[in-house]
């Protein structure tokens, strides 16, 4: 096997990554649809779904680690003899099965959009409950554009996010490119990344403190559907 099979490899599983990621994104929305429309949160139809999504996710996860072993073997033979390269199938999956061997399907509940379904999920229900009770109260509109507007800003970018994530440190919300470009920026700097919302204390923003806000992605939809109604 060639250095370069191995690099156009290695490509083609990380495209096949982002598939399974946008993926996730789709089967979460459906579910939060779904809760939306039932008052269950037992919904077998959505615990299916949570299924699908620890099926992604650990998919996901041994993509990630065979990306690793790939490379990390692949550095150790360059720098052997070329009969070495004949042998580098062969390390490579009895690391990769040591590796999988000591993993937990636990920990699969701490992958980021799982936690991203969860919480997208039980706050469709939180809103569903709650939609009655709202249709009852007259809001002014001046003052629901307004914080709608203020809600659905970046403070890195200062526009409307695309897609939003939420710190789970600190509970403020960024636009995912700017803040992830903010946090390499700085590493690349030597620097830790402050959260750039005015006032906030958290001093080391990191990209595994992100979670995916598929609630307020919904909402900022919303929001753009109806003023282009208008």
């Amino acid at each position: 096997m060639s250095l370069s099979a191995v690099h156009g490899t290695l490509s083609s599983l990380k495209s096949c990554q982002a598939d399974i990621g946008t993926g996730m994104d789709i089967v979460t929305d459906v579910a939060m649809d779904l809760a939306e429309a039932q008052d269950d949160e037992m919904n077998p139809g959505i615990k299916e779904m949570e299924a699908m999504i620890l099926e992604c996710a650990k998919l996901d996860r041994e993509i990630n680690y065979f990306v690793d072993v790939v490379q990390q073997v692949t550095a150790e033979v360059t720098t052997q003899q070329p009969e070495a390269m004949f042998s580098l199938s062969a390390k490579v999956k009895e690391q990769f099965t040591e590796r999988i061997a000591r993993l937990s399907d636990a920990d699969l509940h701490t992958h980021q959009k799982v936690m991203a379904f969860k919480e997208s999920v039980k706050n469709s229900f939180k809103q569903a409950n709650q939609e009655s009770a709202e249709s009852m109260e007259e809001l002014d509109e001046d003052i629901a554009v307004t914080q709608s507007q203020v809600n659905f800003t970046c403070p890195l970018t200062q526009v409307e996010m695309a897609n939003p994530v939420k710190n789970k440190k600190c509970n403020h919300h960024y636009d995912e490119a700017a803040i992830l470009g903010l946090i390499k920026t700085k590493h690349s700097q030597k620097k830790k990344c402050r959260c750039p919302v005015v006032g906030c204390g958290n001093t080391d923003v990191k990209d595994s403190d992100l979670i995916p806000d598929q609630m307020l992605r919904r909402r900022i939809q919303s929001y753009k559907r109806q003023n282009n109604r208008t």
